[in-house]
């Protein structure tokens, strides 16, 4: 007889989606949302609904491997798991033993988003051997310190709040592509009488299909939202008594923005000035009105500062008070989980008496290259394929070729980055095991047992990292804590938001929402002041907001510009998820597109279907031109991330993507990339 049994989806993505899977024989046969779960509500987005093609495909990887071939040409033979666990212990002891255990690296992200294999035995094992920390900043962390910086909190308008907006703005939100579980939540909305507008240098799927789309320069951002609030507080429309209530500053703020007129914003941005204006009017007068605003804004030179500023406007205007108004970015910080507990940084004191160095993930290429005292000599990479998605493409795979660099993989598949590995590990699937999942797109805690029994000789990372404690000599209690000992940690905090919730009830009910209100009561963090500061009120600090193009912008280097002249914007592809599913045929091929302006193809006689070079000093990768009106001129856009593997040449658009951080928060300018195109052949 069939059985119904329960899993969570572990990729990085806001809806973490409760799920649903059908299992016979111990196989399963249909996965389909859970349909009980207020924001999955049944339904699943089109990468998910076809993983279990992903769980039993023939290129799963099922055994520990060690490399035969040359770095980068993935040619392996199979051994056991004793001889792969001996092998990596020997080495990182001797590495460590000659240059000092920081010249280990770890390098992960968000490959699971389940915490005990993200974020546990792992973080467990690297502090207690002394390795050195790495700055996990690839995806969000400019904007997390922009939202911090405005609000003091990273807290968000619930998704079903949504459904009761007036206006809904999505400002670098590819909803439908990255979101979808929203969709349901904007479309009653609509029925309701609801405006959708979107903010983006492209016209994606979700502005196809907005009442109005705003093609906005790429990092003009923060340009757009100081003159929006040049037009609201300039024609008194802000919500005063909010403002006085609730905020500190707003004099100093009132000053700051009279000087960025809708025209200056204008030719910085592309966005008429009479449009910036009718968007001002609008949005301060609609109730409610809320702002969907995603990572993609902060992904440029002035990322984080975009998210600070962008923040602000819900403040001035007074729409945390209503219900279906505010912003939503995030929720994940809502999650205060025992994190400390988990991780066991503390356990660093034990192998150095200090805290080890920190390496920004973004800077992989020069880490690997230049960095010394003590260079890296050993790499761990499992939940990230950095041959794929790290920017500065050529720097990282250099590095990875280096005959004195001891690799290890933990992997599903064969990517870009297992090619480079010296031991290559198997991995288990978030089917197959347990763990603990937050969500950034909600407020429910879930937790997920294994579904379905783990194939070959797969492991889950936290047996591996166990197991590699165990190898090194590593015998404090914390590396014999079970999967649900660690749970239980985790649960253990004082927050009120997590207050009562166990583990015996997640095993009961799946998910749990997080106690941010009362039962039935709509969560509004901001709407009587309650920020995260000492006083509960928002600080402007109007004197630090500013703007300057990014380097690499049409208004920024000249010289740059001259030579490159066209703006790279490699955003997300609706049908992937970063590089995980490039083993597909159908992502490959999405992910081997460049759009042009018809403007741009013209001038340099490039046709739809034409194999095109897309190039900078950094590098160049191969791509097939697609001619359209998803983007202005002077931008060219490539959905990411494609396995350079499959590819002319072995590379990607991350070939292009330079090491140049974000203005806060040390995350990566992969928006803020200038190229040129040109057509191959006759």
């Amino acid at each position: 007889m069939p059985e119904i049994r329960h899993s969570v989806c572990a990729l990085d993505c806001p809806d973490c989606c409760s799920l649903s899977l059908t299992v016979e024989n111990e196989r399963a046969t249909k996965l389909r949302g859970d349909s009980t779960h207020p924001v999955t509500r049944g339904f699943l987005c089109g990468k998910v609904a076809q993983y279990l093609e992903r769980e039993y495909s023939p290129e799963r990887l099922m055994y520990p491997q060690r490399r035969v071939g040359a770095k980068g040409e993935g040619r392996f033979e199979r051994i056991s798991w004793d001889q792969a666990l001996d092998t990596i212990a020997s080495r990182l002891r001797a590495i460590a033993a000659e240059f000092g255990p920081e010249s280990v690296l770890p390098y992960s992200y968000a490959g699971t988003m389940g915490l005990l294999n993200g974020d546990g035995m792992d973080r467990r094992f690297f502090h207690r051997l002394g390795a050195s920390r790495l700055d996990r900043t690839i995806c969000s962390e400019a904007g997390v310190v922009g939202m911090t910086e405005a609000l003091g909190v990273r807290y968000s308008t619930e998704p079903e709040q949504f459904r009761h907006a007036k206006l809904i703005v999505a400002w670098g939100a590819n909803i439908l592509g990255t979101n979808v579980h929203l969709w349901p939540f904007i479309m009653e909305a609509r029925r309701n009488g609801a405006r959708f507008y979107t903010i983006d240098p492209r016209r994606n799927r979700t502005g196809a299909a907005a009442d109005k789309h705003f093609f906005i320069h790429p990092g003009s951002d923060t340009a757009l939202a100081l003159a929006l609030m040049h037009v609201i507080i300039g024609e008194n429309l802000y919500d005063a008594d909010y403002v006085e209530r609730y905020t500190e500053g707003f004099d100093t703020l009132r000053q700051r923005v009279r000087e960025w007129t809708p025209q200056r914003a204008a030719e910085l941005t592309g966005i008429p000035a009479e449009e910036i204006v009718a968007l001002a009017r609008e949005y301060a007068t609609t109730r409610p009105a809320v702002i969907r605003l995603n990572y993609g804004v902060q992904r440029s030179e002035r990322g984080s500062m975009a998210v600070r500023t962008i923040a602000f406007l819900p403040v001035i205007t007074g729409s945390w008070k209503d219900v279906g108004g505010g912003l939503q970015l995030s929720t994940s910080q809502a999650f205060q989980f025992n994190r400390a507990g988990l991780r066991r940084a503390d356990l660093q004191q034990k192998a150095l008496g200090r805290e080890a160095r920190l390496v920004n993930m973004a800077e992989l290429g020069a880490a690997l290259n230049t960095l010394g005292h003590p260079p890296v000599k050993a790499l761990v990479v499992y939940n990230s394929n950095p041959a794929a998605i790290a920017p500065n493409q050529n720097a990282v795979h250099r590095g990875l070729r280096r005959d004195d660099l001891f690799t290890v993989v933990l992997e599903q598949f064969q990517n870009d980055t297992a090619d480079y590995a010296d031991i290559l590990l198997p991995a288990t699937t978030f089917l197959e095991h347990t763990d603990l999942y937050l969500a950034y797109g909600h407020y429910y805690l879930q937790l997920a047992r294994p579904a379905l029994p783990a194939p070959g000789e797969t492991r889950s990372n936290v047996e591996v990292f166990r197991a590699l404690a165990q190898r090194m000599g590593f015998d404090d209690p914390c590396f014999a804590d079970s999967d649900d000992e660690m749970i239980r940690t985790l649960l253990d905090s004082p927050h009120p938001y997590l207050n009562g919730i166990t583990l015996e009830q997640l095993d009961r009910e799946h998910f749990v929402r997080l106690k941010v209100s009362n039962e039935g009561t709509p969560f509004q963090p901001f709407a009587a002041g309650g920020f995260g500061t000492p006083d509960g009120k928002c600080h402007f600090r109007a004197e630090e907001l500013d703007y300057t193009p990014p380097v690499e912008s049409r208004h920024g280097d000249a010289q740059l510009r001259q030579k490159y002249p066209l703006e790279l914007i490699s955003a997300k592809n609706d049908d992937s998820m970063n590089s995980t599913f490039g083993h597909r045929d159908a992502v490959d091929r999405s992910t081997a597109e460049v759009h042009l302006h018809a403007a741009d193809a013209a001038s340099r006689a490039i046709q739809a279907g034409d194999q095109v070079r897309i190039y900078n000093a950094r590098g160049s990768c191969v791509l097939a031109a697609v001619v359209d009106e998803t983007v202005p001129a002077g931008v060219v856009s490539a959905p990411s991330v494609r396995w350079g593997k499959r590819a002319p040449g072995k590379g990607n658009v991350n070939a292009l993507t330079s090491e140049r951080l974000t203005d806060a928060g040390g995350g990566p300018t992969f928006y803020s990339c200038l190229v040129q195109v040109e057509r191959i052949g006759d």
